[in-house]
């Protein structure tokens, strides 16, 4: 699975009232994996930000004088996200933004480009209720180092997104196994028999592998709010009272 996290900047909050993406900052992630074929972009909007997201992102109107348009990346941009899932903090702020950028060039809105969105924060706030779900937050909550982000960027939130995001989808996706013995039937349709095992060589946990397990568990079930499968599984199959 291909997924891209994303993340712009803009020289406001609303795009009907003209304003534009300055940044757009995305990481590439296969099977849950960075790859390090990041897309990053600072873009000349065409007019000055306003003053409070200035204070946000720092991008001057001087420093994006010389970038390109969004017209001039749009292509390439649209060639890297294509055929991916991608994952946005916010996401109807980024989207409704790059529907805007798209709509003035003829292009259908953004979705329709992509395989799906997935946005972080309504999962972080069925996560955390009544918690503070910014980005920051998760990253205090979950342990990633932010101090480097003394202002916003899109890449470097696209960076913290995707950490964020493995640390509150961690866990095994599956519990089936590929054996990678295709379908163990002859050509007649009998079950051809498994070798048997042997020589194997069973080591016990120790102590302290116990309790460190344990530990994960008990991590593993707070943030699933009760719903660990190993525990689930443990109590399925602990013998009756």
């Amino acid at each position: 699975m291909r997924h891209i996290i994303l993340d712009t900047e803009t020289t406001g909050i609303n795009p009907r009232n003209g304003h534009r993406i300055i940044e757009i900052g995305c990481v590439e992630m296969l099977n849950r994996q960075l790859t390090g074929n990041n897309f990053h972009r600072y873009l000349n909007p065409g007019r000055d930000s306003e003053e409070g997201a200035l204070a946000v992102h720092g991008l001057t109107t001087e420093f994006l004088s010389d970038k390109p348009k969004f017209e001039e990346v749009a292509a390439e941009f649209l060639d890297y996200v294509g055929n991916a899932e991608i994952i946005i903090h916010n996401a109807p702020f980024d989207v409704g933004f790059l529907d805007m950028e798209l709509s003035l060039l003829g292009f259908p809105h953004f979705k329709e480009h992509v395989t799906g969105v997935i946005d972080t924060l309504p999962m972080a706030k069925e996560m955390h209720p009544g918690k503070r779900n910014s980005l920051d937050a998760l990253c205090d909550r979950y342990g990633i180092s932010n101090a480097h982000r003394t202002l916003h960027g899109g890449l470097l939130d696209a960076a913290l997104l995707a950490e964020v995001y493995l640390a509150m989808t961690r866990g095994q996706n599956s519990l089936s196994m590929d054996l990678g013995i295709g379908d163990a039937n002859d050509a007649a349709g009998n079950a051809i028999p498994l070798a048997p095992l042997a020589g194997i060589i069973v080591r016990p946990a120790s102590g302290d592998e116990l309790a460190q397990h344990e530990s994960l568990l008990a991590g593993l079930d707070k943030d699933s709010k009760g719903k660990c499968i190993w525990r689930a599984l443990s109590a399925d199959t602990s013998p009756a009272a």
